[in-house]
């Protein structure tokens, strides 16, 4: 049984991935390196160049950054 054509494009959407395991020249380590190569149209990319996004600076007060500090860390929590 073979893959549908829907299947087949929905493949060719998906990034490539790459592993490849080494050894370092002198043998005390193990090289993982993994490559993902997405391909997209340039299209893509010079319009989300062209809708840039504008960035305002405020001040935050040291309660502020704690409480954002704690809701970090709550939140890390939760996800293990």
């Amino acid at each position: 049984m073979g893959l549908t054509a829907k299947r087949e494009e929905h493949l060719k959407k998906m990034p490539i991935i790459e592993s490849k395991i080494t050894t370092s020249k002198n043998g005390r380590f193990l090289i993982h390196r993994t490559i993902i190569t997405h391909i997209m149209p340039t299209d893509y990319y010079r319009a989300v160049l062209a809708n840039t996004v504008k960035v305002t600076e405020e001040e935050l007060s040291d309660e502020e950054i704690a409480q954002i500090i704690k809701e970090g860390r709550e939140y890390l929590k939760a996800d293990e």
